[in-house]
Parts: structure tokens; sequence; C-alpha cells
């Protein structure tokens, strides 16, 4: 495995870590760090690879620089909450993930997205073309991308997200002209 593999893998593992603790951290609300069952995590030490405590202690540490979390102080442990910033990511993700498993019936209609990001803007515009990627849009032409099915709810919040309210537009439309190429990719059939 080369070496950029490695660290794609290795920053991946720690997006992961840091998802599943802002998942346990809107699941239970407020997490007591003394509450980690601190006799176990001392055997964890003879595992091989990086200690558990560190990497909830770097991923928690992560989530708060984000302030998607605060520390605060409930006696004499430290609780890690959900600040509104990470229940927006968290609602964000989830609408990505649902978008991404739903097995739906077409009704027919396209929904098109079409964004004019500014120039100094260039990140969050590229951000926002693997996001449309990663849901399964698809380019139409250059800023204009197409879904068959219902998308709004994660449109509003990619919109929230990224910050490009007035920037994007959703778009429904009955029909687009040569749209063969499209039905065959989103595996549709006629109406």
């Amino acid at each position: 495995m080369t070496r950029m593999e490695q660290e794609s893998r290795k920053r991946h593992k720690k997006q992961n870590l840091q998802r599943a603790l802002l998942l346990t951290l809107a699941t239970v609300g407020l997490v007591a760090w003394a509450m980690l069952a601190p006799n176990t995590l001392r055997l964890l030490k003879y595992l091989p690879g990086d200690p558990i405590r560190y990497r909830l202690r770097t991923a928690a540490g992560k989530l708060v620089a984000k302030k998607y979390a605060v520390w605060i102080k409930k006696g004499d442990a430290y609780c890690l909450r959900l600040t509104e910033k990470g229940q927006k990511s968290l609602a964000f993700e989830q609408s990505v993930l649902s978008l991404k498993s739903k097995k739906r019936k077409w009704d027919g209609r396209w929904r098109m997205v079409t964004f004019d990001v500014p120039e100094r803007r260039r990140g969050v515009r590229g951000r926002l073309r693997e996001m449309m990627k990663s849901v399964g849009f698809i380019r139409l032409q250059e800023s204009v991308w197409v879904y068959p099915y219902d998308c709004e709810e994660f449109i509003a919040l990619l919109k929230a997200e990224l910050k490009v309210g007035r920037n994007v537009l959703y778009i429904i439309a009955d029909c687009i002209e040569q749209d063969g190429v499209l039905r065959k990719h989103f595996n549709l059939t006629s109406l």
C-alpha cells in the first residue's frame, strides 16, 4: 500500500471516530468523561495500536475545535456536550446517509441544483460538488447537477452547512430534453 493510501485511511479512521463520538453525544445527550470505565481502559494499553483513550481525547478535542461540542464541568468530572453547530452537522450527516440508503420509486420529475459560488470561495464550491457527487447527483453542465428523487431537505441542510444560501438554487423540472442518458445512469424506467 502506498503512503498516500495509508494517510488517507488514517484520516478516514479519525473522521469516523469523530462521527461516532458526535453520534454518541447526540444519543446520550451528556457524556461524563469519568464514566468511560477507567478500569477497562487500562486493559486496552495491551492492545496493538494507539490507546483508545488517546484517540477519544483527540477526537473530542477536534470536535471542540470545530465548535461541534463543548466541555462542561459537572462536579469532579468533565462532560462533553453537543453544541447547536454540532447538532446541525449531525443532521446534515444523517440526511446524507438517508438519501444514499433509500430505495424509492421515481415520480417522473428531475431535481436540479444550480450554483454560482464566487471564485474567492473556491474551496466551498469544491466541497459542494463533492457532497452532491457523493450522494449520487450527476453533472449536467458545469454548475448544473441533476438527481431524480426528492432531496430538498438535503439541499437546505447543505446550503446551511456551507453558508451558500443565495448562491444555490433548487429546481424541480418535469422534463429534461434528451434525458435518456440520465434515465440510464439512474436505472429509471419510463412512467
